[in-house]
């Protein structure tokens, strides 16, 4: 985990996980995995990774992928814990529109306007779609719910995006539509494959143009998405703004999220702004 190789000039990490979990059984293996390899067990430990990397902050959310509804919920004092007592952190906290959840998600709401907690997290991977028109009642109260924390706090929405299933960017579309002009949505992973870089990178500059405010950040993205978003972002001339650096540690690997950006035929100046201006605008200076 340890690096002796630093970042070029400035860095801030808009989106990375704290927090431990059990090995599980993915996919009927024969005995329980822990795919990360590494986890960050606390803020100590964060901030080690990221001080070896000569990364200067970053936003922390829970970490999760273990399909128990109830783990990323008991992470979110662990993050509240974090930014409280570390200047360089800011933090989202987990919540979720299924119905089943609802007691956790309301509980959590009460602490969005904590000092230091800046977003929102939820996933369809455990259930659930973001397409509001498939929403019954109770789901549509709980998602209206964390909107109004969303609004109320000032915070910026989360949500896991990957190619296929409920996770795929055509179930966000009516999501982003209907909320993201009272909101801010934060595509993460940017569509999470080919079809979605496909799909996102003319709607997303198109939401950009029409006043939705839609950023994301290019995570997992499959070899020409990053490239293909940020040339479009220099052609248009629009959307210099909403795209953000992120690592996704432990699910990711750092090095090649960064050089996805630092590598990109851009100029120098939409790299900065990716990197670490970006971050900046949307979350706050020091």
């Amino acid at each position: 985990m340890a690096s002796t190789e630093k970042v070029k000039g400035r860095v801030i990490d808009a989106h990375s996980h704290i927090g431990t979990m059990d090995a599980w059984q993915f996919y009927n293996l024969k005995e329980p995995v822990k795919p990360t390899v590494y986890e960050f067990a606390n803020a100590k430990e964060y901030l080690g990774y990221i001080d070896n990397l000569g990364v200067e902050r970053g936003l922390i959310l829970p970490n999760y992928g273990i399909p128990v509804q109830g783990h990323a919920f008991s992470l979110n004092d662990l993050v509240l814990d974090s930014v409280t007592n570390n200047e360089r952190l800011v933090g989202g906290l987990w919540v979720s529109i299924l119905p089943q959840n609802k007691e956790l998600t309301l509980k959590t709401l009460e602490s969005a306007g904590e000092r230091g907690i800046k977003a929102l997290k939820t996933t369809f991977l455990l259930g659930g779609n973001p397409d509001p028109n498939t929403w019954d009642d109770e789901t549509r109260e709980l998602a209206e719910a964390c909107f109004d924390a969303a609004e109320q706090h000032d915070l910026v929405f989360h949500f896991h995006t990957s190619a296929g299933g409920a996770s795929d960017i055509n179930n966000f579309i009516p999501l982003v539509e209907r909320y993201g002009k009272r909101v801010k949505i934060y595509l993460v992973h940017f569509g999470g494959g080919v079809s979605g870089h496909i799909k996102l990178v003319p709607q997303f500059l198109d939401w950009v143009e029409e006043g939705y405010q839609v950023y994301c950040d290019t995570t997992w993205t499959i070899g020409f998405g990053a490239r293909w978003l940020m040339t479009e972002i220099e052609k248009r001339g629009i959307g210099e703004d909403r795209v953000l650096f992120a690592s996704d540690e432990p699910w990711s690997d750092f090095w090649g999220e960064y050089w996805k950006i630092n590598g990109a035929p851009v100029s120098d100046e939409l790299k900065q702004r990716i990197l670490y201006k970006n971050y900046e605008q949307l979350y706050g200076e020091k």
